[in-house]
């Protein structure tokens, strides 16, 4: 990942400061692109900024022309800080202060997993701004720690660990290091919830959701959706999509609709 020649920033005071890994490509007018236009990736949990899904948005927005930033949350990949200790709090916080550094351009905000539920919170967190021009949500895994972990997945054993030991190691699909879940996470998570309430983020909304995906049901999908009455939702369901949506035609679609909100399509 070191080719990628990040940038740093500090984020938070004291002893919960930590360096935030940043790559930001600034527009550069092309045959048709605008650089006075920007992307803004968002990666899932447990993922960095060197995936499929971000190389691609990133390569896509260099021959168009226009900017893209992409970061490391605090515990993931090149950014400093203990995973055990983050939770979704420090990483809406590092998404301000990105977004906010470097996105003065009006911009559409991709989201993968969990990055879709920061997409979310960020949004709504600068819907006066006017600079968000749209949100791609590829699987989003909104209010995930309690709608998708601790109310559904969780069995009463593995909650009385957490809450006794205040941490729990569950297998990834994903990664050879195991996820570890801590009631940090679970407790801060429910500081975040959005499903319990109609919401208004002000801008379109595109949702790209695998029907075979085991991690985020399309089910919980479409309640996203139907949670958004006031805003232009858009919901692809790919019926054997699984939860990556990393393939080829997964990353046209992904593609698709960024160009879309940015009137480039």
């Amino acid at each position: 990942m070191n080719e990628l020649n990040p940038d740093f920033v500090d984020v938070g005071r004291g002893a919960a400061q930590r360096r935030i890994a940043v790559v930001h490509a600034a527009g550069a007018q092309g045959e048709t692109g605008d650089s006075s236009c920007g992307v803004f990736w968002l990666s899932g949990f447990k993922s960095d900024m060197q995936g499929s899904k971000a190389q691609a948005l990133c390569a896509h927005a260099r021959s168009k022309g226009f900017a893209s930033t992409r970061f490391d949350y605090s515990g993931h990949g090149l950014s400093s800080g203990d995973f055990e200790q983050a939770c979704v709090s420090d990483w809406l916080e590092e998404a301000l202060c990105v977004f906010d550094r470097c996105c003065k351009q009006p911009t559409v905000i991709v989201g993968s997993s969990m990055g879709g539920w920061l997409a979310l919170l960020l949004a709504l967190a600068r819907r006066e701004t006017s600079l968000i021009k749209g949100l791609v949500l590829i699987a989003p895994a909104t209010d995930f720690t309690e709608e998708l972990m601790w109310k559904h997945r969780f069995t009463d054993e593995i909650r009385q660990v957490i809450e006794r030991d205040g941490r729990w190691q569950q297998a990834s699909e994903y990664s050879d290091d195991p996820y570890v879940i801590t009631r940090k996470l679970i407790e801060d998570g429910r500081k975040h919830l959005l499903l319990d309430k109609p919401l208004f983020v002000g801008c379109p909304v595109t949702i790209l959701q695998g029907q075979q995906d085991p991690d985020v049901p399309w089910q919980h999908a479409v309640r996203l959706s139907e949670a958004l009455p006031r805003d232009d939702v858009t919901f692809s369901l790919i019926p054997d999509g699984d939860h990556r949506l990393s393939r080829p035609q997964d990353l046209a679609l992904m593609i698709d609709a960024v160009d879309h909100h940015l009137g480039l399509a």
